[in-house]
């Protein structure tokens, strides 16, 4: 356009700081089988977005592994927002439980192929028969399909692992080495028809993820233990479990980075609750202390998400004061939000960001700029220890009564 000879022009800044809308971190990923699910409306091997809440939708999907999916999800969302966003990957049924892993695992190796298909990116990936193994010194290959793929999409997954013992459910676990997978040890009952059934128990805790995110007006920085579970009849099993006896079983599977579900008991010392199915879980399977906690994970991607988009909106222009100020103004600006919320602890000191040892002339004349920063989650509370002694100068403060007493009546 032209500038006027005699007139006015208007332009708009774009040097200043910038924002993100938060980006969604409940959407969640199912690939399950359903023999009888509809083969026009979830063809094999295809990612289809649905609303988990939409009852054309469940009808279509059969009666198989994939429907009781999608209905433990749905049994979690409890509040007004009763349905998931949902991505559904049905798969054929295999010969034998080998085989069907091995059409799991065609998808989990292609995760990064899943968001541009349907235009949104799970968070949660929700893959079944993940508790079989070949034998007691295998992993299971969708497991392991999992560990290699769910950072390309920055995403996690609670994965099921045998849940008769205690100690193979330990030693399926240790055969994983992931921040991105949370063993569950136990499987749930539920009701189809007059049958009682058992069902793994993986997505109830997919739809609990998502109940809590939307407690949190939808951000991912929340645990989930400690919560009750909704839909179950009944556990696979009993896990002996008490709060104040780290000897049980259950404290000995959650020691082991083990996921449980337990069932209240009223009027018992170290009951988790007075009734209902409560899951305890905090941990992944990694294998160090950095990032142990799920939930802290999940809540580092979402800010790594946060600072792509915002970085995305500066690539491209030219390196100024300006500019960098601008880019590293609108990052701290995301974190201090953050952290006013309570969503994390802290963060690196914005003038603290920009580092000249790791940002030289050659470096910026190449076009590349570094910012180091530092952000301190917020852990879960685990374990509370209370010291109790005696409190001697209760004595003398009662001796200071009855003395202040008497000679107010005399």
């Amino acid at each position: 356009m032209s500038a006027p000879t005699f007139g006015m022009q208007f332009e708009r800044s774009t040097d200043g700081t910038t924002t993100v809308l938060d980006p969604d971190f409940s959407k969640i990923l199912v690939i399950e089988t359903s023999e009888d699910a509809s083969a026009s409306e979830f063809p094999l091997d295809t990612p289809v977005a649905i609303d988990s809440g939409d009852s054309a939708a469940l009808e279509a999907l059969g009666t198989g592994l994939l429907y009781d999916a999608i209905t433990g999800i749905n049994d979690q969302l409890t509040s007004l927002n009763s349905s998931a966003d949902v991505t559904v990957v049905r798969v054929a049924e295999g010969a034998d439980t080998l085989e069907t892993c091995s059409n799991i695992v065609n998808i989990t190796d292609a995760l990064d192929e899943i968001p541009p298909a349907v235009n949104r990116t799970p968070r949660i990936v929700l893959a079944g028969r993940t508790a079989w193994r070949a034998d007691e010194d295998t992993a299971n290959p969708v497991i392991t399909s999992l560990e290699s793929n769910l950072g390309n999409i920055l995403a996690i997954a609670p994965v099921d692992v045998d849940d008769t013992t205690a100690a193979l459910a330990i030693d399926a676990r240790e055969e994983m080495s992931s921040e991105r997978v949370m063993p569950i040890g136990i499987a749930g009952k539920i009701y189809k028809g007059t049958e009682l059934v058992e069902r793994p128990l993986s997505p109830m805790v997919a739809g609990l993820f998502a109940r809590v995110d939307n407690e949190n007006s939808g951000k991912p920085f929340n645990p989930i233990a400690n919560r009750f579970l909704y839909g179950l009849s009944g556990l696979s099993r009993n896990v002996k479990f008490s709060l104040l006896n780290g000897a049980t079983e259950g404290q000995q599977m959650l020691a082991s980075n083990i996921s449980i579900a337990v069932k209240g008991e009223t009027g018992v010392d170290g009951s988790v609750s007075d009734g209902g199915y409560v899951f305890i879980g905090t941990d992944n399977a990694q294998t160090s202390g950095l990032f142990e906690q799920i939930h802290q994970v999940r809540g580092m991607d979402f800010l790594t998400v946060k600072m792509m988009q915002i970085t995305q909106q500066y690539l491209g222009k030219a390196i100024t004061k300006s500019m960098i100020e601008a880019w590293i103004k609108s990052i701290a600006f995301m974190l201090r939000d953050h952290k006013a919320a309570e969503d994390i602890i802290g963060y690196t000191k914005m003038s603290d960001m920009f580092k000249a040892a790791e940002n030289s002339a050659e470096q910026i004349s190449l076009g590349t700029l570094k910012l180091d920063i530092g952000i301190e989650p917020c852990p879960v509370f685990k374990r509370a220890d209370h010291e109790i002694r005696r409190y001697s100068s209760a004595l003398d403060g009662l001796v200071e009564d009855v003395i202040a007493s008497l000679s107010t009546s005399s």
